[in-house]
């Protein structure tokens, strides 16, 4: 079918392309702070750049972190509110060696952008804020719904500010429904809308044992390892089948509906590829009796994210460290109460620690999970938009990360999020080489523009 933002998209290819890579080349990374200055300068390219595109009441919002940048335009009356999220912030780099191309000078390799942030979220983003100019060209100037913007900096380091921002502001942000472009299509041409979320629970451990590191050979033996007895800690808490071993951790899991397990069996997955291309390994690991999809989307999950102890530079120095750190993850599934599962983690702690170890417990963030009725309007006329703009049927999944924003819109401003995300299964989020296709940037383009027209339109 024709689509009414195609003759935008192919007069400005150049001119979007161009404007996105500016973006991409601010290193925006929150969670650095010799980078504070560069993500300030992605919230004021993002403020610009919602300016220029029509929007109004555009405010940097200060915050004890990185600042929020919102605007709107409520000239539609009678017609829905739409409230836009993104995040201009990046995760770090690193390793640089293993980057093809420098991660902050966007590069195009076989119909893709590769750079840092193009498909986590400065690419998808920045789609809302185009299909905003696109709509505007199209209406006269105006727009046939009315649009509220809220982007934030701290995404990447847990989004504590937005979280305070938002149940403090629910009338400035009232809206009928919420639009995020931050999860990814299930396939290439295969439009997606993710309507489930885990949660998250995200602990720093410090374990401590002597006072100070001692010499392996006087004190070995006799002494506590606090290396030795964190590994221990985390040994204890998820055997080797991946069942956790947290007392309680499942008492609130509820498996999916039968309906929902059935429509995941039709989904077009090959595990063999899905290990050969995504994950890279020699094989697949987690709790037996479960699918791929239920493991990843509907499973509470225990990961170690990074030790940090003792002697690691080049060399020998026969230590027993006093302290050791580890970065560790519980992912959530719905009616899990994050609060709960936190203490429940505390509690474990406290009763398994090795003797001699001392082990203090930090939360890092915390969000529930989310699932989004299907059935709601908002979420009906996305399906139909995305699906008539790729020419496939929409499908409907869950998806194993956390977008915590998605949680907050339903608790504090009881509205759905409609997750209509452009990115692909293999675009390396978080990883080397991270990359989105060029085509899902401009078809995104199209997606979001008729999506808005479709839910203006009558009923």
């Amino acid at each position: 079918m024709p689509l009414s933002a195609t003759p935008f998209v192919e007069a400005n290819r150049d001119r979007l392309l161009a404007e996105l890579f500016d973006f991409l080349r601010i290193p925006s990374i929150s969670t650095l702070p010799d980078h504070r200055d560069d993500v300030l300068r992605a919230a004021q390219f993002v403020a610009s750049s919602l300016t220029a595109a029509g929007l109004e009441n555009l405010e940097i919002i200060p915050t004890e972190g990185h600042p929020l940048v919102y605007a709107d335009w409520l000239h539609a009356p009678g017609k829905p509110t739409v409230l836009c999220y993104g995040h201009y912030d990046v995760q770090p780099p690193d390793p640089l060696d293993l980057w093809v191309s420098p991660p902050f000078q966007p590069t195009i390799r076989d119909g893709s952008i590769y750079a840092r942030g193009s498909a986590d979220d400065k690419g998808q983003m920045y789609i809302h804020i185009k299909a905003i100019e696109a709509l505007r060209g199209l209406h006269g100037g105006r727009l046939p719904v009315n649009v509220k913007f809220l982007i934030e900096g701290e995404e990447e380091i847990g989004g504590k500010s937005i979280a305070k921002f938002v149940p403090a502001n629910k009338q400035k942000l009232q809206a009928d429904v919420a639009l995020v472009s931050d999860t990814a299509l299930f396939q290439a041409g295969l439009p997606t809308l993710c309507i489930g979320l885990r949660g998250l629970s995200y602990m720093e451990r410090e374990a401590t044992g002597p006072s100070r590191d001692l010499h392996s050979g006087l004190y070995g033996g006799a002494a506590p390892n606090a290396v030795f007895g964190l590994i221990e800690l985390l040994a204890k808490a998820k055997d080797a089948g991946g069942v956790i071993r947290i007392p309680g951790l499942y008492d609130d899991v509820r498996p999916p509906a039968p309906a929902e397990l059935e429509s995941w069996r039709r989904l077009p997955f090959d595990e063999n590829d899905f290990l050969a291309k995504e994950v890279g390994s020699a094989c697949l690991t987690g709790e037996a009796g479960y699918s791929v999809f239920e493991r990843t989307w509907a499973r509470p999950t225990l990961e170690v994210h990074g030790i940090a102890g003792g002697f690691t530079a080049a060399g020998a120095k026969t230590v027993i460290p006093a302290k050791a750190t580890a970065k560790v993850s519980i992912r959530l599934v719905p009616e899990q109460d994050p609060d709960r599962v936190i203490q429940q983690v505390r509690d474990f702690v406290r009763a398994a620690a090795p003797p001699g170890i001392q082990v203090e417990v930090r939360v890092l963030s915390a969000a529930p999970a989310t699932v989004v009725n299907p059935d709601q309007a908002a979420i009906r006329v996305a399906a139909e938009a995305f699906g008539e703009v790729f020419g496939r049927q929409t499908v409907f999944i869950r998806s194993g990360g956390s977008v915590p924003i998605v949680g907050d819109f339903a608790h504090h401003l009881g509205i759905p999020t409609v997750m209509m995300g452009f990115g692909l299964p293999d675009d390396g989020l978080h990883s080397p080489n991270e990359k989105f296709s060029l085509d899902n940037y401009y078809k995104g383009i199209l997606a979001v523009v008729h999506f808005f027209e479709k839910l203006a339109a009558p009923a």
